[in-house]
């Protein structure tokens, strides 16, 4: 059940692999001064639309598997968030969640260590 909560990201004949880590959190916001000088476009190209759900991950958890576009969940939360960004490489274990332009509310969350979930996809490797 918990397989097709995740919907394993990509693919119905995928299964996957639940992983769980305890990462670093952090929000952001789209601001120049937080971000660069196009603040609303990310460093996959994708844009940023304040009220969905987006995180931006650390390298080394691009390079763990979470990547683009993949759903996570985060503790404290009931809704999944979208990997739509990364972070500077000096950063590691470490996400940062999208608020849009509520730079109070991005000050309220702080820096917390939460735990997030998330479904590696595997092939199928059923023989016909």
């Amino acid at each position: 059940m918990l397989l097709l909560l995740f919907g394993c990201n990509k693919g119905v004949e995928s299964t996957c692999i639940k992983q769980q880590i305890k990462v670093t959190a952090t929000a952001y916001n789209s601001l120049a001064y937080q971000t660069n000088s196009n603040p609303t476009i990310t460093a996959f190209g994708d844009s940023l639309k304040p009220g969905l759900r987006y995180i931006a991950v650390s390298r080394d958890l691009l390079d763990s598997g979470l990547v683009h576009n993949m759903q996570v969940k985060i503790q404290g939360f009931d809704s999944f968030f979208t990997v739509k960004d990364k972070m500077n490489s000096r950063w590691r274990k470490r996400i940062d969640i999208y608020m849009g332009n509520d730079i109070k509310k991005a000050k309220i969350w702080g820096k917390r260590k939460v735990k997030i979930e998330y479904c590696l996809p595997v092939k199928d490797t059923i023989s016909n």
